[in-house]
Formats: C-alpha cells, structure tokens, sequence
C-alpha cells in the first residue's frame, strides 16, 4: 500500500491520500480532539494515540492530521503513516457503527437554520456550496459546512486542515463570500461560526 501525503495551507495540518475510499459515500467527519473519536473511529482513535495529533478529519479518499506546534512533521510522519496503513490492510472499519453520524461533526446540513421564506436563496447556497466551495475545500484537506442564513448572512465553519488555517479567513471573505455575491444578490456577507 502506497500512501501519498499532501501539504495543506494550514501548516500545522498534512493531507494523507491512502489510494483508497476512506468513508465511502459517507458524509465527513471532523474529530477535533480524542474524546470525539472515542467509540466512534477506530482509525481516528488509533490516529490520536500518537503523541502530538490534535485533530483527524476523514474525507471521501483522505485523512488530515492536524499537530500540536511543538512537534515537527519529520517526527509524526511516519507514526501516521505507519498507522494508517496498518489500519487499511488489517481490513478495520474506519467508523464504528453504522454512520458517520454516530459522533464527531458531520456535514450539518440538517441543523441549519433559515426562514423558511429564503428556502430558494439556501438552495442557491447549498448548491453554490457543494459544486464549487466543497470540491476546492476538500483539496485542501478540509470542509465547509453550511449552519445558515439570516438577514442577508451566510454561516459557515470551516473543518480539517481549513480550521485555523491562517489564510482561512482570507478564504471565507474573498473567495467564498464574492462567489456567492456575485451569484445570489440577497447575500450581502458571510461569517465564520465555531
């Protein structure tokens, strides 16, 4: 098994790309700390037992690992590595359970909050959001996830390698928030939420 890894512009977060689907199908899961993966994802578990991992999100065909800033990549690297191909040619199911609903953070499309008489503008949203924000996001190693609208608003949290990325906020205002102005007219700003 040849495991490729990939920088993210969150230099505290590398994207591993095993060559394989990761969740196959299911939505993805953000575990900001072990508690989270506890019970939940064996991989993500196992992830965690290597000191200095802080975070592990698990995409469609990749894994982000984030690390504590006293450690270096040099060190970690290969422990993450080791760990993960151990896990894919064990056979072991990278979520516990039946979902990835079971805990940590899923895409949150169900607890997202709007008035109802904006359902065609969080449409417009939703779609703006899944054909050209996610795809773009995702290739960073991270996720967005829509929590709402109001007033002219979007809310949004920004997951994986994405969360504290330095340039994160650069990315919700200058990208994401232009893109859907320039598309949707009544959207007038969009703000991070944790």
């Amino acid at each position: 098994m040849f495991i490729q890894t990939e920088q993210t512009p969150n230099p505290a977060t590398l994207k591993f790309l095993p060559g394989r689907a990761v969740l196959d199908g299911a939505d993805p899961v953000d575990f900001p700390d072990a508690a989270a993966a506890e019970g939940v994802s064996p991989l993500a578990g196992a992830l965690f037992e290597i000191e200095g991992v802080t975070a592990v999100f698990l995409g469609q065909d990749f894994i982000s690992v984030s690390k504590a800033d006293d450690r270096e990549w040099y060190v970690l690297k290969p422990s993450i590595l080791g760990v993960i191909m151990q896990h894919f040619t064990a056979g072991r199911p990278v979520l516990a359970g039946s979902g990835s609903t079971v805990g940590g953070q899923t895409s949150g499309a169900a607890e997202a909050q709007y008035d109802p008489e904006d359902e065609a503008v969080v449409g417009q949203i939703r779609e703006l959001l899944e054909t050209r924000v996610r795809p773009a996001v995702a290739q960073d190693g991270g996720d967005i996830v829509f929590h709402g609208f109001k007033q002219g608003v979007v809310f949004l949290t920004m997951r994986g390698a994405c969360a504290g990325c330095p340039s994160s906020t650069a990315t919700l205002k200058m990208g994401i928030e232009n893109m859907l102005r320039h598309y949707i007219p009544e959207v007038t700003e969009v703000r991070a939420t944790a």
